[in-house]
């Protein structure tokens, strides 16, 4: 998704705002029409996500209309909370067909991709907060001048962060930290956590239809107004608290994962 342009008031009329999907999904051949895998429909999803937090802004300065002016930690929630739906049963029915028979599809290969998704969603759990906690400790706390010491202290961080959180642990002589690049040339440093937080923010937000299924539009259009509409034009907390009503809470993420079950 990118933003061809974006919403604003100009002097005469508003700019209304114009966003890009850039698909790559498989072409038909000869004998066989174009089908898309799940994962291209959760891309899709994601994506899609992105493009309605950009269209359905209300804020007419451009700087902080749409995905502009959102915090790096929150400007995936409206994406991965569109995931979502790519994983209820009743959306999948609907969405899915064999390209043969027509068939949707089938509930034991629909339990089959859930297990897949959340096999052992526990330890790639731990695994990003552990990345997560090693960025933030490093950017925080490493301010040694020499780069000896400096790589030393780095090393000796990484291992008390897996002695606190990991359940494996490499060998003594593995290096992570110099493969890292996330945090040291994609422009993640002291922002890792990011990635596990808007997971957070995105399955709480979705529990919200979870726990209101019989009003379905209501929620939605609090979604919309408290959350895609406002854009960057107030801090990200402020918007999600004025949907949930309250603090983030990690527990629909925990159930999500498999790792808490359904009350």
């Amino acid at each position: 998704m990118d933003d061809s342009r974006g919403r604003r008031r100009l002097a005469s009329q508003l700019q209304k705002p114009v966003a890009m999907l850039t698909c790559n999904f498989m072409p038909p051949s000869e004998h066989r029409p174009s089908t898309i895998s799940h994962d291209d429909v959760t891309t899709l999803f994601h994506e899609f996500g992105h493009g309605l937090h950009h269209l359905l802004t209300e804020v007419d300065e451009l700087e902080v209309s749409g995905i502009n002016g959102v915090e790096w930690d929150a400007v995936e929630l409206p994406s991965q909370f569109m995931e979502n739906f790519c994983w209820e049963w009743e959306k999948l029915q609907a969405m899915t067909h064999h390209v043969e028979t027509g068939e949707p599809l089938p509930e034991d290969l629909y339990q089959k991709m859930m297990r897949a998704k959340n096999f052992q969603s526990g330890l790639f759990m731990l695994r990003q907060i552990e990345f997560a906690l090693f960025d933030l400790r490093i950017h925080h706390e490493i301010v040694e001048p020499d780069l000896q010491k400096a790589s030393q202290r780095i090393m000796a961080t990484l291992n008390e962060v897996r002695s606190q959180v990991a359940v494996l642990h490499p060998p003594s002589f593995q290096r992570f930290p110099q493969s890292f690049s996330h945090i040291f040339a994609g422009g993640y440093a002291a922002g890792y956590y990011s990635y596990k937080w808007a997971e957070v923010l995105s399955a709480d937000a979705y529990s919200a239809f979870e726990e209101d299924p019989q009003n379905y539009a209501a929620v939605g259009q609090r979604f919309w107004k408290e959350i895609l509409s406002k854009g960057g034009s107030r801090p990200a907390i402020e918007s999600f608290k004025a949907f949930r009503g309250r603090e983030p809470s990690p527990e629909a993420l925990l159930r999500h994962s498999g790792l808490l079950e359904a009350a």
